[in-house]
């Protein structure tokens, strides 16, 4: 069994792993996280309707901010956001938080 020493050592290094890839996820963001924000602000008075499964209002969003469809639409999808809906519940999920 470990000693409680060893435990807290493989936690801070556990943690600085976690740490390490968080920032490398953050330094490649194509949008910054105030845009993020605002587009989940967008999105969520834009579907009081509903969604109809399109990307339209992503799209309306990035376009109003002259932001790359390029690589934003595809980094969205990488956090699971392939409609309006699904970014604002996926990507919001994962990014929504400070």
């Amino acid at each position: 069994m470990a000693s409680e020493s060893e435990i807290e050592r493989r936690k801070l290094l556990r943690r600085e792993v976690e740490d390490r890839a968080h920032a490398e996820e953050v330094a490649r963001m194509p949008i910054s996280r105030s845009q993020l924000a605002e587009m989940f602000e967008h999105l969520d008075h834009a579907l009081v309707d509903g969604c109809d499964h399109t990307n339209r209002f992503t799209l309306a969003f990035l376009r109003s901010n002259g932001l790359a469809e390029a690589t934003v639409v595809p980094w969205l999808a990488e956090y699971g956001g392939f409609c309006d809906c699904e970014v604002l519940a996926n990507v919001e999920e994962h990014w929504g938080k400070s």
